[in-house]
């Protein structure tokens, strides 16, 4: 299989600028060589750096193969966020402002993320992976580093409306023992957040080898992991976070499960009486009765 070019941004660049005009280039050589002060740049500031007009970096956008400023400005957010060091977040922090305006700026930043999310992924697209969650099979939900907190949140929450749900961390090699002995028709669903971990990667390989039906959700279209997916759901961010932002994901599981219930019928209250009576004989949560109904005091 053709490995894709992880960074089609730098790749649109690079094939095109001979084919520019002289300022399209300077614009070109501007951003490739600076694509961490250019990702945070109006059209004006971006024109101002380069000494040439805004008309001429709508053009140069255009050319490029982007339809508007914000779609290129997106892409290349995904190319710096996937290079970006942890001492290189730290700089982007701004960890000396006052706390209060770091709190408004990330509640801001995440209202902005989950904008992004509501107008960039359609209906018809969740519902078929819905459809592919709904089928009558094994499902595996695997995630790691970061994207393990996800992949947990978003097996528990799916054993609570149907069966057969396995989590799985990517960093345990017996996942891979689990994927090779399940059932061809099974579902693997991998999680991947940016930086996408290498371990990730080999699972979605292995997934693809054995002729699973592979499902990846991400925060970007360069995820390496795309390339095996049979579907995939891209809940993208806005903004770049200093450590992560999983609340468009979180949002986007979200609506999964609660679509995924949706479709079980009188089975999804059997399920739920069942799960509800084992915890209760084991007693699982706190209850303000006791066993016996008699009230705790």
């Amino acid at each position: 299989m053709t490995i894709p070019k992880l960074h089609p941004l730098i790749e649109k660049i690079t094939q095109r600028i001979e084919g520019l005009t002289p300022k399209g280039r300077v614009l070109g050589e501007y951003i490739t060589a600076q694509p961490r002060k250019a990702v945070f740049m109006t059209t004006k500031e971006l024109a101002e750096a380069c000494e040439v007009s805004e008309a001429t970096v709508v053009r140069f956008v255009s050319g490029i193969g982007y339809d508007r400023y914000s779609d290129f400005q997106q892409a290349l957010r995904d190319f710096v966020d996937t290079e970006l060091t942890l001492l290189d977040r730290l700089d982007i922090a701004d960890m000396k402002a006052p706390g209060a305006v770091r709190f408004r700026r990330t509640v801001a930043e995440e209202i902005d993320n989950l904008q992004q999310l509501y107008h960039s992924l359609d209906v018809e697209t969740m519902a078929a992976v819905v459809d592919v969650l709904d089928r009558r099979v094994p499902i595996h939900v695997i995630g790691s580093r970061l994207s393990y907190t996800l992949a947990y949140y978003m097996g528990w929450a799916m054993t609570k409306v149907r069966e057969n749900i396995r989590i799985m961390k990517g960093s345990d090699r017996t996942t891979i023992d689990w994927l090779t002995i399940a059932p061809t028709d099974s579902v693997v669903v991998i999680i991947a957040t940016s930086r996408y971990s290498n371990e990730l990667i080999r699972l979605g390989k292995l997934v693809k080898r054995l002729g699973q039906t592979l499902v990846v959700i991400t925060d970007s279209a360069t995820c390496p992991v795309l390339q095996f997916a049979d579907h995939l759901l891209i809940a993208a961010s806005k903004h770049i976070p200093y450590l992560g932002s999983p609340t468009p994901m979180c949002c986007l599981i979200n609506y999964l499960v609660h679509e995924l219930a949706s479709r079980q019928g009188d089975a999804l209250k059997d399920h739920q009486a069942k799960l509800e009576q084992s915890y209760w004989e084991n007693d699982v949560l706190f209850n303000m009765k006791d066993i016996g109904g008699r009230t705790l005091e």
